[in-house]
């Protein structure tokens, strides 16, 4: 890690930390993952900074399903409701800003984007579930709408381990910064 900056106007973004997917086979196991990211949202709440809770459903009827044709099969249907439910591991707080993406990336098709430039937010850290997926295609269009961007490493787990690796070798050092939840959290002074 180079030096860490934090802007003053930093907001926390954790993409998918919900029930279906903490329950997928990953590299670090989820409970790590999920307790990272738990302790982040706490040190964000506790400077009175934003934390984005990303969340990826379907309308039942799967109508709102991502098209496309693709070599690896899509899913077809949408899951039960409890798959997109937040773990009270987050310890959900009011001021929270909850999202739910019908794709990859938490820009496309939310207001995201809005809810963050309404708050002056200059920087995001950046966590979730997977890497390679959810968290690179948000960071990639985080990048393009000219956010700052930290990737907390221990709070970020894929299901792919090659995949993970080259995220966060060949991918988020062109885009941001990487730390560790502890370096994030002695770095907003916590």
């Amino acid at each position: 890690m180079t030096d860490l900056t934090l802007d003053p106007g930093s907001a926390l973004v954790l993409i998918d930390l919900q029930q279906g997917i903490l329950n997928l086979p990953t590299i670090t196991p989820t409970s790590q993952i999920l307790a990272n990211g738990a302790r982040l949202a706490r040190a964000f709440r506790a400077k009175n900074l934003p934390v984005v809770l990303v969340k990826v459903a379907w309308a039942p009827d799967g109508g709102d399903l991502p098209p496309g044709r693709t070599a690896q099969p899509a899913r077809t249907t949408a899951p039960p409701p409890a798959f997109s439910e937040l773990p009270t591991e987050l310890d959900v707080s009011d001021s929270d800003i909850i999202l739910t993406k019908r794709h990859w990336g938490a820009f496309t098709g939310t207001e995201l984007d809005l809810q963050l430039r309404r708050r002056n937010i200059t920087q995001i850290v950046l966590a979730g579930i997977a890497t390679s997926i959810g968290v690179e295609s948000t960071a990639r269009a985080a990048w393009e709408h000219s956010y700052h961007l930290t990737f907390a490493e221990d709070a970020t787990t894929d299901t792919d381990a090659d995949a993970h690796t080259h995220t966060f070798t060949k991918i988020f050092p062109r885009l941001g910064q990487t730390a560790t939840t502890d370096q994030i959290i002695q770095r907003l002074g916590t």
